[in-house]
């Protein structure tokens, strides 16, 4: 059999194995040159990428490495402790191993650089956003690398300095830099975590030895005899009158992808109303309604009748909000429009009316010529099934309407004392 083609890993990240000291960033994706002819984009990145240009022995070896980068050649980043590894791949099928070292920071530059960053406060704002400001960056410590600072090695046989694998792998790293600061911290021996961690505890202590320094603010002292004395205070002013009516909002603007101005409006017609009665009376009139009783009512105070494109889209997201359907909410409306919520309780809450209005009511249709209705409960079926009557807590009858055969009642008519009145106007005949 013919010999198996080489295997080789087809990145060098392994996010799972990433820690407090270990990033590992994917691959960036093929870029164009900006404008001005720049790889970076922050001054910090773009001093790392002066420190390779200025420390490279061959031009054009730069100029395929950064070929590479643009191209998206270098594949996942790991960032560790004085080292930067990647596979790129060039010419050949198997990638190269690529390594770019830094040097450390010991304990001292790192405790000086601590000292920096904590004198002011904004230099610790700044690492937060991602910044990297020059006074922490050129001050005491230089964090930044100078020429001849980054040691690049390949697996790759070209000994250029450095090849055009690590020059790729250095271009990259300067992204890593713009995009995250803590990344060049990092390369030089210490977390974020750590560092932060570190800095907050630095700054508590400078804090407390500072309030130490000071001492106790005096406290102003006051006589006990005046502390003591009796006092009258003023009285409170008279509130403002309630205003007459609630003001007209402002109108909206329609803005593209923005909210419907019509809706603002009645939303905020709405508000005004109800601040209005809740100034006046003491009283939110909605204040005990359900989710859903208030979807109800928001949608049937929108004027208009008819199921217009912008009223199926209130009545979409006024369903949606309450876990129902716009077919029920479009039936919730009209028994609401029929009598408000004591209408809306007659459409969904059946219940067994005591003796009296109840019983009279079939001998009163009777009398007017009505056949005999079924009794179910509070309602009353024609029984032909096309027309209904239905008695609310409220003593008023409701009138609904189906289809012959059909158990799809809708609200109809007006509620009225009279059985016989609520079916004024319905298909209630005795043949009907």
């Amino acid at each position: 059999p013919p010999p198996a083609a080489p295997r080789h890993p087809r990145s060098m990240g392994a996010p799972g194995r990433d820690g407090e000291l270990r990033r590992t960033f994917p691959a960036f994706t093929p870029r164009a040159l900006g404008e001005d002819g720049g790889f970076a984009e922050t001054w910090w990145g773009n001093a790392w990428v002066d420190a390779l240009e200025r420390g490279a022995l061959d031009a054009k070896r730069l100029a395929r490495g950064r070929g590479y980068a643009e191209q998206g050649n270098v594949d996942a980043i790991t960032v560790t402790p004085g080292l930067v590894l990647a596979y790129v791949q060039g010419s050949r099928p198997r990638p190269y191993r690529v390594q770019v070292r830094l040097r450390t920071l010991d304990d001292a530059d790192w405790d000086r650089f601590l000292d920096s960053a904590a004198d002011r406060t904004g230099h610790i704002a700044a690492l937060l956003d991602r910044e990297m400001p020059h006074a922490l960056a050129e001050g005491g410590v230089r964090l930044l690398p100078g020429p001849g600072d980054l040691e690049p090695q390949c697996s790759c046989p070209d000994r250029g300095h450095p090849c055009k694998h690590a020059a790729a792998l250095c271009y990259q790293t300067a992204r890593l830099l713009d995009a995250d600061p803590f990344v060049l911290l990092l390369l030089r021996g210490r977390g974020e975590r750590e560092l932060l961690d570190a800095l907050s505890r630095l700054s508590a202590a400078r804090a407390a030895r500072a309030a130490q320094d000071r001492g106790p603010a005096p406290l102003p002292g006051v006589r006990a005899t005046e502390a003591l004395a009796p006092r009258r205070l003023p009285p409170l002013p008279a509130p403002l009158p309630t205003p007459p009516h609630p003001e007209q909002p402002p109108v909206y603007p329609a803005a593209p992808g923005g909210p419907d101005p019509f809706a603002l409006d009645q939303l905020a017609t709405d508000a005004a109303g109800r601040a209005h009665a809740l100034l006046g009376t003491g009283r939110d009139p909605v204040a005990e309604l359900t989710l859903w009783q208030d979807a109800v009512r928001l949608a049937a105070a929108r004027p208009g009748s008819g199921l217009t494109a912008a009223t199926r889209s209130l009545y979409a997201s006024l369903a949606a909000a309450a876990d129902r359907t716009p077919a029920d909410l479009a039936r919730a409306v009209a028994a609401w429009r029929q009598g408000g919520f004591d209408g809306l309780a007659v459409l969904e809450e059946p219940w067994d009316p005591p003796a009296g209005r109840f019983d009279r009511a079939r001998p009163l249709l009777l009398a007017a010529d009505l056949p005999a209705f079924r009794p179910w409960r509070n309602r009353l079926t024609h029984p032909r099934g096309h027309v209904q009557l239905r008695l609310g807590r409220d003593g008023l009858w409701y009138a609904y309407e189906s289809d012959p055969g059909a158990d799809d009642w809708w609200p109809r008519g007006t509620p009225d004392l009279d059985p016989v009145g609520a079916l004024t106007g319905l298909g209630a005949s005795p043949e009907g």
